[in-house]
């Protein structure tokens, strides 16, 4: 079993017996991965914070290819997304962020541009706020649907595909101000869903949350 460490990005957690949590976690070097988290659950355990959705780390694991669970031993906070589980709305932003990029990436395979797209959405969301909140889940979702290779023409009328052709060639931090709200590129959005859903076969959560807001 080869020791590791590695930048991680935290997806997903689920509770295993009494203390315990399986962790899905995409690192910058070896993919999306699961493991287990010993007594993650419990007060002053070695994880502390760092296990929470979309947390910015660096962990230490154990990894074995032919085993479908790492064993994750300990980590350290990078980047902590904990400030905005105060807010809902930026709390189902989060939400939808870990859905899709846990139902988009495969497992054991690397990719850069994917991490680094939630990096810096993630960070678009901590610096604006609920200001960011429909820039930021519009930008990944077309970002993440082509980063899978899943881009299919849009069917846009000229104000929203003027809007998705700048978000193709500006960082998220750098879009220029206009007016959003969920109404602003309803139609793409509700496209891009639509892909992701019919490539996995399963409907999505969190979009039917996130269209309440």
């Amino acid at each position: 079993m080869a020791a590791r460490v590695s930048e991680t990005i935290v997806l997903r957690t689920y509770p295993l017996r009494e203390a315990d949590l399986i962790v899905s976690f995409f690192t910058r070097d070896l993919g999306k991965l699961r493991g287990v988290a010993r007594r993650a659950r419990k007060p002053g355990n070695r994880f502390g914070s760092g296990l929470e959705r979309l947390s910015y780390i660096r962990l230490f694991f154990f990894h074995t290819e032919n085993r479908e669970l790492a064993t994750l031993d300990s980590c350290e906070l990078i980047g902590s997304r904990f400030r905005l589980a105060s807010d809902y709305e930026l709390t189902v932003a989060l939400d939808y962020l870990a859905e899709v990029s846990e139902t988009l990436l495969p497992a054991h395979e690397p990719n850069e541009k994917f991490f680094r797209l939630l990096l810096a959405v993630s960070d678009h969301l901590l610096q604006s706020g609920i200001q960011g909140l429909w820039p930021a889940v519009d930008y990944f979702t077309l970002w993440a649907v082509r980063l899978s290779g899943l881009l299919p023409p849009l069917h846009l009328g000229d104000q929203d595909r003027e809007i998705a052709e700048e978000m193709l060639r500006t960082p998220v931090a750098k879009l220029p101000p206009r007016e959003w709200n969920r109404a602003t590129l309803h139609g793409l959005r509700r496209q891009l869903v639509r892909v992701i859903e019919d490539h996995v076969e399963h409907r999505l959560l969190t979009p039917q949350y996130l269209e309440t807001l």
